[in-house]
């Protein structure tokens, strides 16, 4: 696909004006995230629960967050009843993973991304708590 009509459709997708269009395409990196990373197509953000006790929403290890590369969840590869403290916690971490996909290294490569809800636990006078682990896997 040619630069031109990859720009058409950015535009249809987001609904911009031309006017819109030139402030958004002022900014270099917009342009290279839209125009040079086609790896934002085809990747997901996954977090992982890997531990979980006392989530009032119960989600479970192995329950897994699946959201396209620009952040949208995808809601039929999601648990029902997603806590929102969960996703807050998950959203914290995909401007790193934004930034190795700009440029153009190891998504995964260069730190573990642990996130934990906000939840403190039972045991420090919370309620429950989980811990994810965030990736990227390619979206086949």
């Amino acid at each position: 696909m040619d630069v031109e009509e990859i720009w058409k459709r950015f535009q249809a997708h987001m609904e911009y004006t031309d006017e819109e269009m030139e402030i958004f395409k002022s900014d270099p990196l917009k342009v290279k995230m839209v125009t040079e990373t086609p790896e934002f197509a085809k990747c997901r953000v996954i977090a992982e629960v890997i531990e979980s006790h006392g989530c009032h929403a119960k989600h479970r290890v192995g329950d897994r967050f699946v959201m396209s590369a620009g952040g949208q969840l995808i809601a039929d590869k999601c648990p029902k009843g997603m806590c929102v403290s969960a996703v807050a916690e998950i959203s914290k971490v995909l401007p790193a993973i934004y930034e190795r996909l700009i440029n153009k290294t190891d998504p995964q490569g260069e730190r573990v991304d642990i996130v934990q809800c906000p939840d403190v636990g039972l045991d420090k006078g919370g309620w429950g708590k989980i811990l994810m682990k965030v990736y990227v896997e390619n979206a086949t």
